[in-house]
């Protein structure tokens, strides 16, 4: 029986929904290229799309086969933020969104890291996901697409910009906002738990 539910809480490393994260960390270069060298926005944006359906997609998959692992909560997240990270600098460098945008996100991870040793000290990795982060990551992921196929002109390129920053506006005010109740978190377990408890917790 014990053996059953460990196999339930972690299907191991050789899993599709492990395989969709590993893809999509592998395509993060492929994407910086395409918008920094060629500039062939096209493939970017189809690459973009890609990338949104099996952040979906990996999630789907583990819940419903039964396929979470403990990789797959950690790359899951890793490959959200990286793949974050890289869109907005290719498309700061090429003026696609202001550098005040570019910065803000990372910057809020990097806050995020900064409680990871705090979390230690009382036994755990990290804190479950919160939805206002799962809302904030697919606003952003929306956000980008729009916004690099609004580097253009006409109709479609309009819509698509203001379409794009409703996105990145809400998605920039519910990650920091998610950022927040997550510091607030870690702040109520350092009071309540003792130092070094030996307790487990779930990656962000």
């Amino acid at each position: 029986m014990t053996e059953s539910v460990a196999r339930q809480a972690d299907a191991g490393v050789w899993t599709l929904p492990n395989l969709l994260s590993a893809v999509r960390l592998a395509l993060i270069p492929v994407f910086l290229w395409l918008v920094l060298g060629p500039e062939a926005d096209g493939w970017a944006l189809g690459l973009l799309v890609v990338s949104g359906v099996t952040d979906w997609l990996d999630g789907w998959l583990a819940r419903r086969w039964g396929q979470t692992s403990v990789l797959g909560q950690v790359l899951d997240p890793v490959a959200d933020r990286l793949y974050i990270l890289a869109v907005v600098v290719g498309l700061a460098l090429r003026e696609v969104i202001p550098w005040w945008l570019a910065v803000s996100l990372p910057l809020r991870d990097a806050l995020m890291w900064l409680l990871v040793p705090l979390l230690r000290t009382r036994g755990y990795s990290a804190l479950p996901v919160h939805f206002l982060g799962k809302a904030a990551t697919f606003n952003l992921l929306y956000a980008f697409p729009l916004l690099l196929l609004g580097d253009g002109e006409g109709v479609v390129a309009d819509l698509a910009q203001v379409f794009g920053w409703a996105f990145a506006i809400w998605g920039v005010g519910l990650y920091w906002w998610a950022g927040v109740l997550y510091a607030w978190q870690v702040r109520k377990l350092l009071m309540t738990t003792p130092r070094r408890a030996r307790q487990s917790g779930t990656a962000a």
